[in-house]
């Protein structure tokens, strides 16, 4: 027995709401399949509790950087987010293609990203997106176009309101470790 509540959007907007989230989840399973773990375990981040980490058991991990504005969805019902709609700030994504199937997007104003087995973070900030990819490869493309850009190790694309091509790029070292610091690494 599927429950509406675990398909409705629930927006996280603040390490406490995050937890809320990962407790309904807990909760949900529980209820659902009896004594079975629940399908993800909130954690505060080492050494920043400001930011949380979301470990799923089918190979999703999120981590929200603090202040981040976004909303996780579970469209399958099975209690573990399948993609996430992010309006600020950024989230560091890690999908292991070879526990989680099917894989994991996130939708802000002005791009969509989707990808299986993969590291990559999008951020939010002044009217752009921007997306960098870790490890593995990331498919980045404005709404509603059906084709976009696909990003491997080092490179990002920023995209901006418009119709204009995208462009793939490698970041400087500079700019790929500025965003990367921001979630410890």
């Amino acid at each position: 027995m599927g429950w509406a509540l675990a398909r409705c959007p629930v927006r996280i907007a603040s390490p406490q709401a995050l937890a809320a989230f990962a407790l309904l989840g807990f909760l949900l399973a529980a209820f659902e399949a009896g004594a079975q773990a629940p399908a993800c375990v909130l954690q505060p981040a080492a050494g920043a509790p400001a930011r949380q980490i979301l470990h799923c058991r089918d190979g999703l991990t999120i981590e929200a950087e603090a202040g981040a504005n976004y909303t996780l969805l579970d469209s399958s019902g099975d209690g573990s987010p399948d993609s996430a709609t992010l309006r600020s700030r950024a989230l560091l994504i890690d999908v292991q293609d070879s526990v989680r199937r099917g894989g994991f997007r996130v939708l802000t104003p002005q791009a969509i990203a989707a990808v299986r087995g993969t590291q990559w973070v999008v951020d939010v900030a002044g009217g752009r997106s921007s997306v960098f990819v870790v490890t593995g490869r990331v498919v980045v493309r404005r709404p509603p176009a059906r084709t976009g850009v696909r990003l491997g190790p080092g490179e990002g694309v920023d995209v901006e309101a418009g119709t204009g091509p995208l462009t793939v790029r490698r970041w400087p070292a500079a700019r790929a470790n500025a965003l990367l610091a921001r979630f410890g690494r």
